[in-house]
């Protein structure tokens, strides 16, 4: 049995992103379609016979219950019944509270590696079913590629691969955490919604065009980041 594996925990974008509703429980009922991109964190994963699970980062991030990739660990055992431990070490490139899911692909990345070295042979669909326990992005980051989701993301719709393009990520220093993000859209009094449905015509008929016409982020319309101006 292997003990220990490295995988790439690779970042996603929305190509849209639409909330259609709140469900009785309080989550959002959202529509997006997600590409999965080249950034990536490094995930590495090995089984200790302590029990324990031990993370560690090269970024100041939280790595105790507080990270995604630690509670996935936490999750699997708990749900298998497996008797062990883990030790996780992340090679952090992906920018933290950017919308990019590093913290979401790192989750998957460790139940995807847990899920080879315990040997347990558990289907991409029911580690999407744990993995919804942690985060509503983990499952797509299980599956990757691109993908129509809906509910609260867990429900995964596989579409056609987009077409070769080169996409570019800009992150500036502000972030904005999901559970701001969700607040200030509750909060705000009017929503113009993006079209949904033309946009998933086009990522069907891979017209890069159209796709690019259609992008759209309903964040965008409640976020308020403050405009920083260097003068020199």
């Amino acid at each position: 049995m292997r003990k220990k594996m490295t995988v790439k925990a690779n970042a996603k974008i929305n190509l849209i992103l639409d909330i259609t509703g709140t469900l009785k429980n309080g989550y959002h009922s959202i529509y997006t379609i997600m590409q999965s991109v080249d950034l990536y964190d490094t995930v590495t994963v090995s089984l200790n016979e302590t029990g324990e699970i031990k993370l560690l980062c090269d970024k100041p991030i939280p790595c105790d219950e507080r990270n995604t990739a630690y509670k996935a660990a936490q999750v699997f055992f708990n749900k298998t019944g497996i008797k062990s431990g883990a030790d996780i070490e992340i090679e952090k490139r992906i920018p933290v509270s950017a919308g990019l899911a590093g913290g979401s692909a790192n989750a998957a990345a460790v139940l995807s590696v847990l899920n080879i070295l315990t040997g347990k042979n558990l289907s991409v669909a029911e580690l999407c079913g744990i993995g919804a326990e942690i985060g509503a992005d983990v499952p797509f980051c299980l599956v990757g590629g691109t993908a129509l989701c809906q509910d609260i993301g867990s429900v995964i719709s596989v579409l056609p691969s987009l077409p070769p393009c080169f996409i570019v990520l800009a992150k500036p220093p502000e972030g904005v955490g999901t559970k701001q993000a969700y607040a200030e859209f509750d909060a705000a009094p009017w929503i113009r919604h993006p079209k949904n449905e033309l946009m998933l015509n086009a990522v069907v008929r891979q017209d890069l065009p159209d796709i690019a016409s259609y992008c759209a982020n309903v964040f965008e319309q409640v976020i308020d980041i403050p405009k920083r101006v260097d003068i020199k």
